[in-house]
């Protein structure tokens, strides 16, 4: 049994990444630089950091407003509210950069509205903004939730109890309590946010030095036979994916050693 998991994991996994690592490195370290040197390269890279930042300090916000809600809170509709958060984890990203661009596209429904206010969502920063928000929703909200079920009301009742307004007892009770959870779902947002593909390429059209983030650069590269480029930044990317494993194990060893 042992053996099989092995095989399969180093099937799906280690060869996979081991070969893409490889192929990056014969090219040898100038060649790697002088293709990430490429104007195109860097502003794809800076246009992924960026998304990346709006969606951490979005989703870091908005996960911990919604968790509270959806932990604290019983209203009319909780429960449908409950399985929606997850659709973004259930529908391919290229069917939700469809889905915008047939509510902010040429002919979508908010067309007229956006055309009178002079916005421009499809094929433009805001349309990458909006997709890369919807696919990393999920998981600061979810990471968060689990803690709040796992913490009970108990000491936040106990600080209402002794004075504390709503808002001290989220600041000195709630908050201290959630700074694992959020880290982990930070850290979880941060690499879908730099991962994603599928729906920035279609709501954003991989336009070189407008819309082409990361990601797309490597298709395009990959389409033009550029492959130093693509693996040079397919490298960067697999070394932040390294190092996004490596801090949710810290994360997880901090928080067992508190437990």
């Amino acid at each position: 049994m042992l053996a099989l998991v092995l095989l399969y994991l180093g099937l799906i996994l280690a060869l996979p990444l081991g070969a893409m690592t490889l192929r990056a490195l014969e090219a040898g370290p100038r060649a790697l630089w002088a293709a990430f040197a490429d104007p195109a390269a860097r502003e794809g890279l800076i246009l992924t950091l960026v998304l990346a930042a709006i969606a951490l300090v979005a989703n870091g916000l908005a996960g911990i407003g919604a968790a509270l809600v959806l932990v604290r809170h019983r209203f009319l509709g909780r429960r449908l509210l409950d399985v929606l958060v997850d659709l973004p984890l259930a529908v391919s990203p290229v069917m939700t950069g469809l889905a915008f661009l047939l509510v902010f596209g040429r002919g979508g429904w908010l067309e007229p509205w956006l055309e009178v206010a002079g916005l421009k969502v499809s094929f433009a920063f805001p349309g990458l903004v909006l997709a890369t928000l919807f696919v990393t929703f999920p998981f600061t909200l979810r990471e968060v939730a689990y803690v709040l079920i796992e913490l009970g009301t108990d000491e936040e009742e106990a600080a209402v109890t002794l004075g504390a307004s709503p808002w001290q007892t989220f600041r000195l009770v709630t908050l201290p309590n959630l700074r694992y959870g959020l880290g982990y779902g930070l850290v979880l947002t941060l690499a879908r946010a730099l991962g994603e593909f599928g729906a920035v390429l279609v709501i954003g059209g991989a336009i070189s030095g407008h819309t082409q983030t990361a990601t797309t650069f490597i298709y395009n590269a990959i389409e033009e036979r550029q492959e130093a480029a693509a693996y040079s930044m397919a490298l960067v990317l697999a070394a932040a994916s390294v190092l996004f494993l490596l801090a949710l194990e810290w994360i997880k060893r901090q928080r067992r050693k508190e437990r």
